[in-house]
């Protein structure tokens, strides 16, 4: 990696660039190789697209250099960012750069050693910004076209089905179950058509330092106009995982912690919203949870085939099944 060359296309591109820089990767950034660079003029993030073969339409940084850029000054907050180099020659591959913020990034909801005040803030600020974005007017803020009006969630299962099939290293037979089940028991209805994150989760925010509060949303790489409520799903699915499988809270008593139960948090964004949670509203999260499930089978892939950007790529990409299995036993519950 040449920071010389790094180096000259900063002081070209960034507004009040000075060098020199030094690289640091950071932890986190399974996806997109993510890197602090230090500088004289201050600290930036930089995020990649992986070098080698990747899949179709994935990685997409330049999407998330776009929609954080559009949102700059809207009440989701997001960092600002500074410029995008589509020019391989440069580290390899396309990447942006943004401020660097600093703050926390939380992997496990149970948030130990907290108070019950702190949890519930950090909740409620998840909450809020989740319902910020899915109030968004796509049009209002130039992203009309960052993704295909309607029939949002039918795509979502075709292309989670092909990304599954693409990265596929062995049968799960939950899996197949879910590949026949999901388009046979589409939401019937015209879809809302918002602004969707893609991937909103706890750990895809960044929290100031020392306080209860959301300084940013950030891995924007799966963004595009879709369904709100299935947006939201994607979120609320974490209280049907076990801690142990993935960054869950499935089966913990929250009495005392200051976590709000499920049906506590789906009423407060709703409230927020002003929508109602519709009744097929377990269908969303038996998608979430597959696609999250697809999202692990590529880590697997990637880390198979030597590419995967985080040493526990392999560990991660072993929980696809189990994933897949809560959503199966969902259907076979009757949802």
């Amino acid at each position: 990696m040449a920071e010389a060359d790094l180096e000259r296309w900063m002081a070209a591109q960034v507004p009040g660039f000075k060098g020199p820089l030094r690289l640091e990767r950071l932890s986190g950034g399974q996806s997109n190789p993510t890197w602090k660079v230090s500088a004289t003029s201050g600290d930036y993030v930089l995020r990649q697209k992986p070098l080698g073969d990747v899949l179709p339409s994935a990685h997409a940084v330049d999407r998330e250099y776009r929609v954080m850029r559009a949102l700059a000054g809207s009440d989701v907050p997001v960092p600002s960012v500074h410029a995008l180099c589509e020019d391989p020659a440069v580290m390899g591959s396309m990447f942006f750069v943004m401020d660097f913020l600093e703050g926390r990034v939380l992997f496990d909801p149970r948030l130990p050693g907290m108070a019950p005040a702190e949890r519930g803030a950090i909740f409620d600020a998840m909450n809020r910004a989740h319902a910020a974005i899915s109030l968004i007017d796509p049009a209002a803020v130039g992203l009309a076209d960052h993704g295909r009006p309607g029939g949002y969630v039918a795509r979502q299962v075709s292309r989670w089905t092909k990304q599954y099939r693409a990265s596929q290293t062995r049968e799960i037979a939950a899996m197949e179950g879910l590949i026949d089940w999901l388009p046979k028991h589409l939401p019937e209805g015209a879809e809302e058509v918002r602004l969707v994150h893609g991937d909103y989760r706890l750990d895809n925010l960044i929290l100031h330092p020392s306080e209860p509060r959301l300084l940013a949303v950030v891995d924007w790489e799966l963004s595009t106009l879709g369904c709100p409520y299935a947006d939201f799903a994607y979120n609320v699915m974490i209280w049907r995982i076990a801690p142990g499988l993935f960054r869950g809270l499935g089966g913990v008593d929250l009495a005392g912690t200051g976590i709000p139960s499920e049906d506590d948090y789906i009423d407060a964004w709703c409230r927020r919203t002003g929508r109602h949670r519709p009744a097929h509203f377990d269908f969303y999260i038996i998608l979430a949870l597959f696609r999250i499930a697809a999202i692990l089978q590529g880590i697997a892939k990637r880390a198979e085939d030597g590419t995967a950007a985080d040493p526990r790529a392999a560990e991660m990409g072993r929980n696809a099944g189990p994933l897949a299995g809560i959503a199966w036993e969902m259907v076979r519950k009757g949802a």
